[in-house]
């Protein structure tokens, strides 16, 4: 079944728990089959800090197939390029995106207010079916489907229940007590105005530096009046991973003020920032029981490093809403192993990849720095992506076995 396609099949009602990106995008695809669904959010407000999103292919494809290409063109950057080069400005590599994305991907690399994609995905959800302030205590398996315990008391039957509850997951308790592991790294982000900026600023590139155990990106978002910066530096302790912890603007110009170009002009015009320590999990084998699933940070959180976090979850919601959708009378045990099953070999690779590029983006000048370098410049070709890029979600997945 393709999206947009609507059957009169009975299906069970989806409890998303959640309404970062993953859940929101989840509601949107659900809502576009014809699958019931309620999603409950623990803050009594929705709002996104002030942080870009990086947009690849795989998941532009999917958000304009829910309907969201027009909010995209309002308020998104699409990027001609991607350079990186060193602390001191060398150049190392270049990726031409552009036009030659779309005609490889289907799709442009697009940049993003968070804020902006947020708004875009809750355009999708049914106002009565957002239930905001409901903070869960438990998930539990009955022998019906699902029960959640609310902290105000509450408890609510449900025939399927989505952990999309971010790293922090709740529901992800219900299959896995494992900790988040501290990356012994920290990140400072927020948005600059393009006129605060010299004029190279407003050229429609992501930006990476490299430099001796940290890294700096820069992109343009909100249709290029801000540009938003991710600083990278080592931490030795992790204090509270919350993405709105205020920041230091004399640590960040401390760390990057002397680096070469646009890099120290940012820093410099910085006057709050936010910081948090960088946490992933270990991959799982399994995130699924008869009733209870997981979808974006609260199955694989990752690190930054390859910029797929958020392109990720909305692959999860993409196949999970097809899985859902299948209406060859499978069980709804089988569709949510068949979603699992699709999912976790590629999540795991790129939790592992996100992971050892952590190493790999600082380290010291030398003669592995140099022998990275080159290897990055070998690979910079766009259709080195394509693993990443050309990866399809939520068309056509039908569920194996009963």
């Amino acid at each position: 079944m393709q999206f947009g396609e609507v059957d009169e099949v009975e299906r069970p009602r989806i409890t998303v728990v959640g309404a970062g990106i993953g859940g929101l995008a989840l509601a949107g695809a659900l809502s576009a089959n014809g699958t019931p669904y309620e999603i409950f959010e623990q803050t009594r407000q929705l709002a996104e800090v002030g942080a870009g999103v990086q947009l690849s292919p795989n998941a532009i494809r999917p958000l304009v197939r829910l309907g969201l290409e027009p909010a995209l063109r309002k308020h998104a950057v699409r990027i001609e390029a991607m350079e990186v080069r060193g602390w001191t400005g060398r150049p190392i590599a270049r990726t031409p995106l552009g036009g030659d994305c779309e005609r490889m991907f289907g799709a442009p690399y697009l940049t993003i207010h968070r804020a902006h994609l947020h708004e875009a995905l809750l355009s999708l959800v049914d106002g009565d079916s957002l239930h905001l302030g409901r903070r869960l205590r438990a998930a539990q398996e009955t022998s019906e489907g699902a029960r959640l315990t609310f902290d105000d008391g509450t408890v609510r039957p449900a025939d399927v229940v989505v952990g999309a509850d971010g790293i922090h997951s709740t529901v992800r308790e219900t299959f896995h007590r494992d900790a988040p592991v501290f990356a012994g790294l920290g990140i400072y982000r927020g948005l600059v105005p393009v006129d605060r900026l010299p004029a190279e600023a407003r050229e429609s590139l992501v930006r990476l530096w490299l430099g001796p155990g940290g890294h700096f990106v820069c992109y343009p978002v909100s249709s290029g009046e801000y540009i938003s910066y991710a600083a990278t530096v080592p931490m030795t302790e992790a204090p509270a991973e919350s993405w709105s912890a205020p920041g230091n603007p004399e640590d960040l110009t401390q760390a990057f003020g002397t680096w070469n170009g646009l890099v120290g002009d940012i820093v410099r015009a910085v006057e709050s920032t936010h910081q948090w320590a960088l946490h992933d999990r270990p991959p799982l084998r399994t995130w699924s029981s008869s009733h209870i699933t997981l979808l974006g940070d609260a199955a694989h959180p990752m690190l930054p490093f390859m910029a797929q976090g958020a392109n990720q979850a909305i692959e999860d919601a993409m196949d999970l809403a097809a899985c859902l959708a299948d209406d060859s009378g499978t069980t709804v045990a089988s569709r949510l192993a068949h979603y699992e099953s699709l999912r976790i070999p590629r999540t795991a690779e790129i939790q592992r990849g996100s992971r050892g590029n952590a190493g790999v983006l600082h380290l010291p000048d030398g003669p592995a720095q140099r022998r990275r370098d080159a290897r990055m410049a070998v690979h910079a070709a766009l259709h080195d992506r394509a693993t990443l890029y050309a990866h399809e979600t939520g068309r056509s997945v039908v569920p194996t076995g009963v």
